[in-house]
């Protein structure tokens, strides 16, 4: 059995919305599973209490008032009933290929890290969850969803404790979810590339949750002390070093897909977010990449 767990922000407007779709979603394609909402944004209780989930509200925090990964992670873990672990972002929407890809990797490696890459989608208020819901939303990913870079992550399932300590990262802003692959690597655990199994989507939303929107999450203080906690580039870590993938036709063996070396990969990639010239070279590393990986 599951134990997905999760730290929304505060229950209002568009956000709101995609994390009341979220959730829903969850409780109807994860059956059994347990669901745990995490932190005291306002809302969160009334939405754990509505849905009928588990509500933590206890979690350490920064000085910006941010709750901390290592918080988030530990509470879930000394709370959850089950030994598999989902940590999901609070606006992802899952359907019912989710929970058999974890089941299928879980029969054959049950000491792994399972990631992937997400969908984004513009979805604007309440999803209707009636008959039919998945292959309707399957199709708004087809015709208008975008597939993120491999850098974007916004789930890990993994064993209850396999990860170890966890740094005082600042959720919801860069570099931390980038390290817990690095940290998997460097444990000798596999990880496991979901996405050619999975629909993963994420609910396109504003940042008007942060004072300072997009740059002062992305940007900002927390950002800087993230990457420094991290180690730098050479711990920024994407979908590229995962070792195996999920497919339909089974678990296979992952070859490194570039001919290039990561660190050098990594080093364009977070320069270009400062350095705009350099993203072309980025586009033509990641095209000739993802020819060598998928022949």
């Amino acid at each position: 059995m599951l134990t997905i767990f999760s730290c929304p922000k505060s229950f209002h407007g568009d956000v709101g919305a995609a994390q009341r779709n979220a959730v829903q979603s969850w409780v109807r394609i994860a059956s059994g599973a347990e669901i745990i909402l995490q932190g005291d944004e306002e809302g969160t209780a009334e939405a754990a209490k509505e849905f009928g989930v588990k509500h933590l509200p206890f979690l350490k925090k920064n000085e910006f008032g941010t709750p901390l990964v290592s918080s988030i992670l530990e509470e879930a873990e000394k709370n959850a009933t089950y030994e598999i672990m989902c940590y999901l972002n609070a606006d992802i929407l899952l359907l019912d290929d989710f929970a058999k890809a974890v089941k299928t990797v879980y029969g054959v490696l049950p000491r792994s890290l399972m990631v992937g890459r997400r969908w984004n989608l513009d979805l604007s208020g309440s999803i209707e969850f009636e008959e039919g819901w998945e292959e309707a939303l399957k199709k708004q990913v087809t015709r208008r969803g975008k597939l993120v870079p491999h850098f974007f992550i916004d789930y890990f399932v993994f064993p209850k404790g396999a990860l170890g300590p966890i740094p005082p990262f600042a959720i919801g802003r860069p570099a931390w979810d980038n390290w817990i692959i690095y940290r998997a690597r460097s444990l000798d655990l596999p990880v496991v590339d979901l996405t050619r199994a999975v629909t993963v989507v994420h609910q396109n939303h504003d940042y008007s949750h942060h004072p300072e929107g997009w740059k002062g999450a992305m940007k900002g203080e927390e950002s800087r002390r993230n990457i420094e906690l991290a180690g730098e580039v050479a711990h920024v870590h994407s979908l590229l070093d995962a070792n195996y993938r999920l497919t339909t036709g089974g678990l296979r063996h992952k070859k490194p897909p570039y001919h290039v070396p990561f660190y050098l990969y990594r080093t364009l990639v977070m320069q270009s977010a400062s350095h705009p010239s350099l993203k072309p070279i980025v586009r033509f590393i990641k095209r000739m990449g993802d020819r060598l990986s998928h022949p």
